[in-house]
């Protein structure tokens, strides 16, 4: 495998910055009222749908650990198929597939209107975020070729 330039050690202060930018999602998500466990299951599926191995690990381990039951991490890749979440989380995962995919239509105005239907504004705008986030996070990591071994 090609040796990749790693971005958090060639550009320490971009990578600060972005660092940040994760700190004030995460604050926001906070303040709109969205679980810890289940802001991890949305950074898990932007991760799963970038193929970014290196997060797809680190927030599952971070679900797991904020107390987000096996069962719904394993089927958030398929949740449009299960009843494991709410009609407010899953406007909440068509948001974040949307913004993670959004090359593929925009965001379109039925996914926007979904969510303007079960989330306040403050969760909408806290989603949105954090969606920007994990895919500059999923980016970075990609990029760098973060390993995943055993």
């Amino acid at each position: 495998m090609t040796q990749r330039v790693n971005l958090s050690k060639s550009e320490p202060g971009l990578y600060q910055a972005v660092a940040k930018l994760e700190q004030l999602a995460s604050e926001a998500l906070t303040k709109a009222g969205v679980a810890d466990g289940f802001s991890h299951l949305l950074r898990l599926r932007a991760s799963q749908i970038n193929h970014c191995a290196f997060c797809c690990r680190l927030h599952t381990r971070d679900a797991l650990a904020s107390g987000e039951p096996s069962d719904r991490i394993a089927v958030v890749a398929a949740w449009q198929e299960t009843d494991y979440f709410t009609e407010k989380e899953r406007a909440a995962l068509e948001l974040m597939e949307a913004i993670t995919l959004i090359s593929e239509g925009q965001v379109p105005d039925a996914v926007y209107d979904q969510a303007a239907a079960h989330l306040s504004g403050d969760e909408i705008s806290a989603i949105e975020w954090l969606a920007i986030v994990i895919n500059a996070w999923n980016r970075i990591a990609i990029s760098s070729r973060y390993l995943v071994t055993a």
